[in-house]
């Protein structure tokens, strides 16, 4: 193993070893953020809304059930790189076809482990999502790096997540034909819709509205991705032009997106929400859900125009999860309702959008 350290961009300083890929430099750097799952490290390195992001696991052990083809939420991980407290060196798990070690250097990921992850928390906590960086550089270089990396304020990383040509998925002779848009889609999503009855085409985050609309969609789907949503622009205007013309679902960034192209506003949280069972309570039914979030950005409720209302609000904080707009027969949550990993106490919603297609 290999000495290495993570700096963060206000010069706290950790001291760990390097795991995974090693770059030339020796230097990673990018936001880094906190998820508390208990499992599924697969999907959650594989989930390409963490772009520009250096995940760290709070669950001390990470890597102990191995990795296979079949948790996969994307082609390749996106993220920068992670950060555990405690690589398992052995895999145990029927399923498992490599260990989490070779799964990181077969796709150029690099890894710090052996940090104390709660102290690294707690002080995201305090000071918020920091950019960082970490390898075996010397301290200066690292955290020159740190403080030279952006984070994710004002990037439109979607465009770089997400597909160059569209692709389908789902039988052709299904009875709902839906278009998604591409911000940095999970494969349990598409799952989730396809076994809700829908074929579906996915398109890239660059598609216009007309292009969409020319297909004669029963329904179009905003994914989840990566950055700020301010500053997926194209987007915003396609959204725009798309609603009222044909039902439309958003998770996570389609959400804020959709709630973009409704003229309202969004703003960074202080350190994001990441994590398997987050509460957030349906206001129509007053029923509480346990949910999967990955998000660093949220809508202002106050910014919502008339004829949108709020339809969850997240327990820990208050903040917005879900907007409806039943008007323009569109409506969008924050969270993940496919989970993958976390709960599904919300993939109700699938079966809403089908609902929704067919009544319109």
């Amino acid at each position: 193993m290999t000495d290495a350290q993570l700096v963060l961009a206000d010069g706290t300083t950790f001291v760990g070893e390097a795991v995974g890929f090693t770059p030339a430099d020796g230097v990673v750097s990018g936001e880094v953020v906190f998820n508390t799952a208990l499992a599924g490290y697969q999907e959650i390195v594989t989930d390409p809304s963490y772009a520009g992001q250096i995940i760290t696991f709070t669950y001390p052990h990470i890597g102990n059930y191995g990795i296979n083809e079949r948790d996969d939420e994307a082609r390749a991980p996106q993220c920068r790189g992670i950060i555990v407290r405690d690589l398992s060196r052995r895999a145990s798990n029927w399923r498992a076809t490599e260990d989490l070690d070779a799964f990181l250097k077969r796709h150029r990921v690099a890894g710090i482990a052996g940090i104390d992850t709660r102290r690294l928390t707690k002080h995201i906590r305090e000071a918020g999502a920091l950019p960082g960086a970490f390898g075996a550089a010397d301290h200066a270089t690292l955290l020159d790096a740190a403080r030279r990396d952006g984070g994710t304020d004002g990037r439109d990383l979607a465009s770089r997540v997400t597909t160059a040509t569209p692709y389908t998925a789902g039988p052709e002779a299904a009875s709902l034909y839906v278009v998604a848009y591409d911000f940095g889609i999970k494969r349990s999503i598409l799952d989730q819709l396809v076994q809700a009855g829908c074929y579906v085409e996915v398109v890239p985050a660059s598609t216009t509205a007309a292009s969409v609309i020319a297909r004669e969609p029963d329904g179009v789907f905003l994914s989840n991705g990566p950055g700020d949503p301010a500053a997926v622009t194209d987007a915003v205007d396609a959204v725009g032009a798309l609603l009222g013309q044909v039902p439309v679902f958003g998770i996570c960034l389609g959400h804020q997106i959709m709630s973009l192209a409704l003229g309202a506003r969004t703003f960074k949280l202080r350190f994001g929400h990441h994590g398997g069972n987050h509460p957030v309570r349906h206001l129509p039914t007053g029923r509480v859900e346990i949910t999967s979030q990955n998000h660093n950005y949220a809508v202002d409720a106050d910014s919502l125009p008339a004829g949108s209302e709020v339809t969850h609000l997240n327990l820990n904080d208050g903040d917005v999860e879900g907007v409806q707009t039943p008007h323009l027969a569109a409506f969008s949550v924050q969270y993940h309702p496919e989970a993958g990993p976390g709960p599904h106490d919300a993939r109700y919603l699938f079966k809403e959008f089908t609902d929704l297609m067919r009544a319109s």
